[in-house]
């Protein structure tokens, strides 16, 4: 018997008239304060009409583009190095070996920590009188280096802290879908005379690709909102090398006083965010392919 089509809403009804409720309101008002000048500790009535001018004003400062190649550059190194290393740690950790469970919580457990905490302890690392980083590079006779205060070492400080963070993530969705992998498919490949390389590259790698695609997808989706722990590590500095478009945002509202001009910029950060997030939700739907 077929389930009458009411039902299912009638059951999730509920849920998504609350969770729109409290997505769509931030996002409105995000739409409405773009077209005002308006200082946060002002009654809302003081607020002035301006229009497109914080639109025009957003898109013509070049910090903005700037801030939007550094989140790109960001995005595009931190998560194909979260992939390549998540997916190479799955796969080594495939098999039952000794220590395995160890192995698991260890990896897993940087993802588990308060970004904030990330932050301040990678800040500590990179330190440049005293953090271990510098005290392992004079240990084997390198020099020590001012991490946070090179723009392009900073820029290095803050994919390495993002990427020891979030590869636990890939290894845990990698580690999920190789145990999902049909053995019989990888026998069949091992008596036809396929060798590691090409049981792993030509059978289980694209059998999982899916889950890859979706993965890859989240961490970007991800890499784009990133704020805390570039905040506490860098805030930006040295110069804007590491302003990431949401700190750039945050630097205009609470540090400017520029709330409009930052609401505009976040509509442009809620596409780019949006179409990511439409991107996953194509991939990984369930009912694709099938009848509705």
């Amino acid at each position: 018997m077929r389930t009458p089509s009411w039902v299912p809403a009638l059951y999730v009804g509920p849920a998504v008239l609350v969770m729109a409720a409290a997505c769509l309101y931030p996002v409105l008002s995000a739409f409405q304060l773009a077209g005002f000048d308006w200082s946060m500790g002002t009654p809302w009535s003081s607020a002035r009409w301006v229009g497109w001018d914080n639109v025009v004003s957003a898109f013509s400062n070049p910090r903005v583009w700037s801030s939007l190649w550094t989140t790109l550059l960001f995005a595009a190194v931190c998560v194909s190095a979260e992939m390549v290393l998540g997916i190479a740690l799955a796969l080594a950790l495939e098999h039952p070996v000794r220590g395995m469970a160890f192995f698991r919580m260890l990896f897993i457990l940087p993802m588990m920590i308060a970004p904030i905490a990330v932050g301040l302890a990678w800040r500590y690392l990179f330190d440049a009188q005293f953090g271990l980083i510098n005290a392992v590079l004079k240990a084997v006779g390198l020099s020590a280096q001012t991490w946070l205060a090179d723009p392009t070492l900073a820029f290095v400080a803050i994919v390495v802290a993002d990427v020891w963070q979030w590869t636990p993530f890939v290894f845990i969705m990698m580690i999920a879908a190789l145990a999902n992998v049909d053995g019989a498919v990888i026998e069949a490949a091992r008596i036809d005379g396929a060798g590691w390389w090409q049981q792993t590259f030509l059978v289980k790698l694209p059998m999982v690709m899916h889950v890859i695609a979706i993965t890859l997808m989240m961490r970007l989706i991800d890499a784009f909102r990133v704020l805390e722990v570039i905040y506490v590590l860098t805030f930006g500095g040295p110069g804007d090398s590491t302003e990431i478009l949401a700190l750039h945002i945050y630097k205009t509202a609470f540090v400017g006083q520029q709330l409009g001009v930052a609401a505009a910029i976040s509509v442009l950060l809620l596409v780019v965010v949006a179409l990511l997030s439409w991107s996953a939700l194509r991939l990984s739907d369930p009912m694709k392919g099938e009848p509705r």
